[in-house]
């Protein structure tokens, strides 16, 4: 830990796969963290202590982004514990794959509920309460470009994460904050591996010119870049980190 700051970062959906390790660098990195969870309250607190042990700070704090009212206790409680809030890492998100045809309303809903205004609900707060010079890191996805069949739902979300973060990002002039996107590639978290069968986790990793998955440890550094001195000058731009798979 360079322990040359006192700022603080919430990171959403923070506690496991790239969330977790977007903790976990900015903790090492020097930032206080406040790890957010919807439902996995161990696997927060397993995190939190992680970081603790590696001399970092960090508190554990539930909310359902979906859930302005929570959205706005959870940065109140940011206040209180800290003192201010410098970095929002909009990371929380799902993704549910059927054609639009075979879409039912809950996939929809859910997904635009979560991806989108849930995102929407944390920018709302961070443009508020964001002290100056902060940052915001939104997550989106490659999906938007690659518009693969079966995707068209989650990228239209990650498409509307991409439109409020060009728009966010004038609307904070003169507050020194920078409001950029991160949009990740096929990536090596337990989500992503799970219930896929082997020959297609093959074919992903061959897709990337580097002929791996990328790693969360890899979205975490692109993510740290952004929220860190020497990100400063970049601002309303989307950093596709996926190894040149488009």
């Amino acid at each position: 830990m360079n322990g040359d700051t006192n700022k603080v970062a919430i990171v959403t959906g923070a506690s496991r796969g790239i969330g977790a390790a977007i903790a976990e660098r900015l903790a090492a990195d020097g930032f206080t963290v406040v790890v957010n969870y919807a439902g996995n309250v161990a696997e927060a607190e397993a995190l939190v202590a992680r970081i603790e042990a590696k001399g970092g700070r960090a508190i554990p704090a539930q909310a359902d982004v979906s859930d302005a009212a929570a959205v706005a206790r959870m940065f109140d409680a940011a206040q209180a514990a800290f003192g201010g809030v410098d970095v929002l890492v909009n990371n929380a998100g799902i993704m549910k794959l059927a054609s639009i045809a075979d879409s039912d309303d809950a996939l929809v809903d859910s997904q635009i509920a979560i991806n989108l205004k849930g995102s929407f609900n944390t920018l709302r707060e961070a443009a508020k309460r964001l002290r100056e010079g902060g940052r915001i890191v939104n997550l989106s996805s490659s999906v938007v470009g690659l518009y693969q069949p079966g995707y068209a739902v989650y990228a239209a979300t990650k498409a509307g994460v991409e439109a409020m973060t060009h728009v966010m990002a004038k609307e904070l002039r003169g507050r020194n904050i920078t409001v950029n996107a991160v949009a990740p590639g096929p990536t090596a978290t337990a989500l992503f591996l799970d219930g896929k069968p082997r020959s297609v986790i093959d074919t992903l990793t061959k897709l990337a010119p580097l002929e791996r998955l990328g790693q969360p440890e890899d979205i975490a550094a692109a993510v740290a870049f952004l929220a860190g001195p020497d990100g400063a000058w970049i601002n309303g731009q989307i950093l596709r980190a996926n190894g040149g798979i488009i």
